[in-house]
């Protein structure tokens, strides 16, 4: 069942009756749409995915807010795409996106955190940002983390192997293609447009955001694939998770049991996060 994988962005935005023929169009062509955006309930973008979702009645368009900055946001779109060409449903696509979301690590190299609001900055940080020359390193995701851009200091990454995607040219990125990439073991490093919206996200324009991230469509295959799917009770769509996130049906007690109670064992109403091995020292 074809499906198409869309990452929104405020700047992105087409007209409203534009987008909502397009959407008709490709909903037409491909059956389901899964849409990765904002967290954020009163964004612009999700807003209007939600207007066009309600203008065609369409319980075929996925709309998944995630917490994740642009760079991130846009690489798992790229997986999911990746994704698409297998024998995966478009349920259980949506619900990847939630699932593959814990296995990028996601931040920026800052030239300021005066406005920076996404994860705490102490008074300290403040103050050394009005410095001129400060570089400080900012994750957002999984854990946040703050610190100066110095060798001496990286912040922790992933344990498993990983490719590096950065973008941004407001500042010398050679602080994460050499210290970060040596200490998080990165298997390649690629440059990428800068997404619309990570001045906004980051709180300034002098920025390189950095994402890790698994770029092996087999290893993604086989993450998705190890957790327990469900059928959802109303759409009839095989899913992953507590819910379909086309109809928002979620699992009922009964089915959980039922489920709890199969030969497989795996009693687990909601996915469990695979873990991956690590590399060796």
């Amino acid at each position: 069942m074809p499906s198409v994988i869309t990452v929104t962005a405020d700047d992105l935005a087409l007209p409203l009756e534009d987008q909502v023929m397009r959407t008709s169009a490709t909903l037409d062509a491909f059956g389901h749409i899964v849409a990765l955006a904002p967290d954020d309930p009163a964004d612009p973008a999700r807003r209007r995915l939600h207007t066009v979702r309600s203008a065609l009645e369409a319980d075929r368009i996925a709309i998944v807010p995630l917490a994740l900055p642009p760079l991130a946001r846009t690489l798992l779109g790229e997986q999911l795409r990746q994704l698409s060409g297998t024998d995966l449903g478009p349920g259980v696509l949506a619900g990847a996106a939630r699932l593959l979301a814990h296995y990028l690590h996601s931040g920026a190299l800052l030239g300021s955190v005066a406005k920076l609001d996404r994860i705490p900055v102490g008074v300290g940080a403040h103050v050394k940002s009005l410095v001129p020359g400060r570089h400080f390193a900012a994750i957002a995701h999984p854990e946040p983390y703050l610190g100066p851009a110095d060798p001496a200091s990286v912040p922790p990454g992933p344990a498993y192997q990983t490719q590096l995607a950065m973008a941004g040219t407001g500042l010398d990125a050679s602080w994460i293609t050499g210290p970060l990439a040596t200490a998080w073991r990165t298997q390649h490093v690629r440059e990428v447009p800068l997404q619309p919206d990570a001045a906004a996200w980051w709180g300034t324009a002098r920025l390189v955001e950095f994402t890790a991230y698994i770029a092996d469509v087999g290893m993604l295959y086989q993450l998705v694939t190890s957790v327990r799917r469900d059928t959802c009770t109303w759409c009839g769509l095989e899913v992953i998770g507590d819910q379909c996130l086309f109809c928002a049906t979620r699992l009922t007690r009964g089915t959980a049991a039922k489920h709890a109670a199969a030969p497989s064992g795996r009693a687990v109403e909601t996915p469990r996060r695979p873990q991956l091995e690590p590399h060796k020292r």
